[in-house]
């Protein structure tokens, strides 16, 4: 099942999916590592995340050798992400298995191998795959501490599961809504282990995250620290709405979701069968399969918060989907067995109907996963590596380009081009600039600091020197801007 999942992710990996902005912050931030030090930028020290991904990153690259530019790197990033989930779906998989049968844990890897969605997130070199994979092996320790009798060693695998909940939230700090607070709510509920296990688990988990504190501090970078982490509260309370689907200027979240249903329906569905599989698990009375509700129910409600008042972006689906891929093939497992749910008893009508049902579900939902699959990798997804092999060639080193994407921070432009060109904003009077970039798609959608109308003055009179295509950007154009004008008084002239 992971090489499966691997396999998939590899296969056509560079034109999978166009450069995300997150992925080439990342790669400048793990580059900054790779000798050891704390993560940071050309801005100075990066505490926006933790530095657990970064870390792994910097670590992979090494074994990799040196990437040649910023393309690369990401490229490198997403090998790892392809890598580290096949090891997701083989956790995800002993995980079912353990609490349900084996054909549960294989449904339920072949589910996440083939779903869309959760493709789509493992494509890109960002913090999730790495997170959920901790959050799932610490989850699979747990899941033994649920039953009678205990294992031997059991606190010793309390602290253990304690330990991967602490990388977890080491990757991302989000990751403590569906680790440590659950943890806290199986304390006062005993929905999960017996509470001095709990209490174990959570406890290492807590100073995992307790000591990065006190080396941030030692070092004297608690100030920093502090305005990285009170922002991204702002931002996760929805204070400060900076990007995501409830900023001003954000798309609404209905428009893209109807948009994606082609794609994305069989993860829709799941996430749908999901609250029918959180009823029956959370019906049981064993502890062991009220965790597991546990685990889906906490994702739920960082999701919904974030959904209604907070900071909400494509990529923290992911923290829902693969806990709700568990609970629907374990849900589904206990139907099945015509044990466990009086409605659904075996040897009757009702119960054939339903094994039909769910066995055409799998097979429909697999099947248009692998036609998605198909037309994704069979595109060409790959504008700007295409727009930097044209720069390179085209454009010479140190020239002033004007990037008309990104809003309060850097935008994808400044990040993959600043260093080898001069990258400005493009507010103000750039006398000097030759060149712009637009990907009209961001400045239609409003994810600009320019209006589509103030984007085409920009390059009124000026040439298109290259073109591409993709979903994520729309159409990606470099021009090269006319000479100011000879009588204009507040530039200077440029010589053509």
């Amino acid at each position: 099942m992971g090489l499966l999942t691997v396999a998939l992710r590899l296969l056509g990996l560079q034109r999978a999916s166009d450069l995300f902005v997150d992925e080439v912050i990342y790669d400048d931030v793990s580059a900054s590592v790779s000798d050891g030090g704390f993560p940071r930028t050309d801005k100075g020290l990066f505490f926006l995340h933790p530095p657990g991904f970064f870390y792994l990153r910097a670590g992979w690259g090494k074994l990799l050798g040196g990437h040649p530019d910023v393309v690369a790197g990401v490229y490198d990033g997403r090998a790892l992400n392809a890598v580290l989930a096949g090891v997701t779906a083989v956790l995800l998989m002993l995980l079912v298995t353990d609490v349900a049968r084996w054909k549960a844990g294989v449904t339920a890897g072949l589910l996440f191998a083939t779903d869309p969605y959760c493709i789509r997130q493992n494509d890109r070199a960002i913090l999730e795959t790495a997170t959920l994979l901790w959050v799932l092996a610490g989850y699979l320790l747990l899941i033994a501490l649920t039953r009678d009798p205990l294992p031997r060693r059991a606190g010793l695998r309390a602290a253990g599961a304690g330990l991967c909940f602490g990388l977890a939230v080491l990757t991302r700090d989000q990751a403590a809504l569906i680790t440590v607070v659950p943890m806290g709510a199986a304390l006062i509920l005993s929905w999960g282990p017996p509470r001095r296990l709990a209490a174990v688990c959570g406890g290492v988990a807590v100073s995992c995250y307790a000591i990065y504190l006190i080396v941030v501090a030692a070092a004297g970078h608690f100030g920093a620290f502090w305005d990285s982490k009170t922002y991204g509260m702002r931002r996760l309370l929805g204070i400060t709405q900076a990007t995501g689907f409830n900023a001003p200027r954000g798309n609404a979240l209905s428009e893209r979701l109807f948009a994606e249903l082609p794609t994305f329906w069989p993860t829709y569905t799941l996430l749908l069968l999901g609250t029918v599989a959180f009823v029956v698990l959370v019906r049981r009375p064993d502890r062991t399969h009220r965790l597991l509700a546990l685990f889906q129910l906490s994702a739920g409600l960082a999701l919904g918060y974030a959904l209604a008042l907070g900071t909400l972006e494509e990529k923290f689906l992911y923290l829902l989907v693969v806990p709700t891929i568990a609970a629907v093939t374990v849900a589904a497992s206990l139907v099945l067995s015509g044990r466990h749910v009086p409605l659904w008893r075996a040897g009757t009508r009702r119960y054939s109907v339903l094994r039909t049902l769910v066995v055409v579900f799998v097979a429909a939902t697999l099947a248009a996963s692998g036609v998605s699959y198909a037309r994704s990798r069979t595109g060409t997804e790959d504008g700007f590596a295409q727009l930097r092999v044209y720069m390179n060639d085209h454009v010479p080193r140190g020239s002033v380009v004007v990037a008309t994407d990104g809003e309060s921070t850097a935008g994808i432009t400044k990040w993959t081009f600043d260093g080898d060109y001069d990258v400005r904003r493009a507010e103000g009077n750039h006398p000097a600039a030759r060149y712009a970039i637009i990907p009209w798609k961001l400045v239609d959608d409003g994810y600009t600091r320019l209006t589509p109308g103030g984007a085409r003055h920009l390059v009124k009179g000026g040439t298109l020197l290259f073109s591409t295509h993709s979903d994520l950007y729309g159409k990606l154009a470099l021009y090269r801007l006319p000479p100011p004008h000879p009588s204009a008084k507040d530039r200077p002239h440029v010589p053509r």
